[in-house]
């Protein structure tokens, strides 16, 4: 049955000669992964660019829910970004959240809340000209949020932290957390920003089965450096 749907780019991976399987987040069915014929021949080479990660979606696809790999009908550019493929640093924390959500998002159903919260989260930091240097530690701590175990305070992730055994050293940097859960743009050291990227990273460790190495994380901290 074709079904219409939003959808947002997570990645894809080549397949024979000129198809890719490609994983894309969709508001109505959750993580969806589609197999789409012909991209990469010399026909389709301009198709490509359509499933680069985050690319925001307008999607008319084929939904069997026994299915393992669907396919797409039609397919449009939601919302062409402006910046984040031209600026180096918007490029950079892009490449790092794609990372996240590959290993965050799982569940093969709709969401729309959280469908909406990528959406104009990805919407704001594309039309931002300044204020987005903490982006991504904000970022992470929202998506815990619709991901279901937001911590309430910074003491409370402290506090699941050190239970878990690993060293929480400083309290006080960690305290900016709460500044950042209501204001984003709140201003915040280079070396606390990369404090609270590393203690939230932990606590993902927590709560996200195979969350393993974010190997982005090093790029992101050059680019901040």
């Amino acid at each position: 049955m074709l079904q219409k749907t939003r959808g947002l780019v997570l990645n894809y991976l080549r397949y024979r000669e000129t198809s890719i399987i490609v994983k894309i987040y969709t508001e109505e069915f959750g993580l969806q992964t589609y197999i789409e014929n012909g991209v990469r021949s010399s026909k389709g080479k301009n198709k490509i660019a359509l499933f680069q990660p985050l690319t925001l979606l307008d999607l008319v696809v084929y939904f069997k829910e026994s299915a393992g790999i669907q396919r797409i009908s039609e397919l449009r550019v939601n919302h062409p970004y402006q910046s984040i493929p031209f600026d180096v640093t918007k490029s950079t924390i892009a490449l790092f959240i794609t990372e996240i959500l590959s290993k965050t998002l799982k569940e093969e159903s709709s969401n729309p809340p959280l469908f909406g919260f990528l959406r104009e989260s990805l919407l704001w930091l594309d039309q931002a000209a300044t204020g987005y240097e903490n982006f991504h530690v904000w970022f992470l701590l929202r998506l815990s949020f619709y991901l279901g175990f937001e911590p309430q305070s910074a003491q409370q992730l402290s506090q699941e932290l050190t239970d878990a055994g690993y060293r929480v050293y400083d309290e006080e940097a960690l305290s900016r957390l709460d500044d950042l859960r209501t204001d984003p743009d709140a201003r915040v050291s280079r070396p606390i920003r990369n404090y609270l990227l590393e203690i939230l990273l932990k606590f993902y460790e927590l709560h996200v089965d195979g969350m393993g190495e974010v190997r982005s994380l090093e790029v992101l901290r050059t680019i901040f450096s």
